[in-house]
């Protein structure tokens, strides 16, 4: 035991290093980006609170583009709906609309 000191003063957090920030990820995967013809989406519809509701993803935009797309869309529908994450949600059922709305945007889908 030499020049090791049994007790120091002070606390291990004097170190720039214990004081460090840990930013959440959101999503444990990176997001790939893919053109719309690159795109398979799936149409849903669920029911929330007795109401229908019309849902398209995945899609793999980068966020802005992402808004602005449902943003067009909404306009297109003339209904209100909103993006989460990579999935977007109309209000009512509109899926036949969405289809040939997203299909002139050269977006392709399942089935």
């Amino acid at each position: 035991m030499a020049n090791k000191p049994l007790f120091s003063i002070g606390s291990a957090l004097d170190h720039d290093s214990a004081w460090q920030f840990e930013e959440d990820q959101t999503s444990s995967k990176p997001l790939e980006i893919k053109l719309p013809t690159k795109h398979f989406l799936v149409l849903k519809m669920e029911k929330r609170q007795g109401k229908p509701v019309s849902i398209v993803g995945p899609f793999f935009l980068e966020k802005e583009a992402l808004i602005k797309l449902c943003s067009f869309v909404k306009k297109k529908l003339g209904s209100g709906g909103t993006c989460k994450e990579e999935w977007m949600e109309f209000q009512g059922e509109c899926r036949e609309k969405l289809k040939t709305i997203l299909m002139a945007e050269e977006f392709r889908f399942k089935g």
